[in-house]
């Protein structure tokens, strides 16, 4: 689960902004349970891309 989307029910901002401690500890907490909640899907399609490119260079590589 990532942050972008929950609201804060202690100051009704978007927890993303951090704007209260309430929002930061839940933005922390967040983070330390799913490191991989701060990639961007444009992050994972470049490193699924980056990753069939080596395969694909290996393939080549060994035939």
């Amino acid at each position: 689960m990532t942050c972008d989307r929950l609201v804060c029910a202690n100051c009704a901002g978007p927890v993303s902004e951090g704007r209260c401690p309430v929002c930061r500890a839940n933005r922390a907490r967040l983070e330390r349970e799913n490191p991989w909640s701060n990639i961007s899907p444009a992050a994972l399609i470049a490193l699924l891309a980056a990753l069939l490119a080596v395969v694909l260079v290996v393939e080549h590589a060994t035939a």
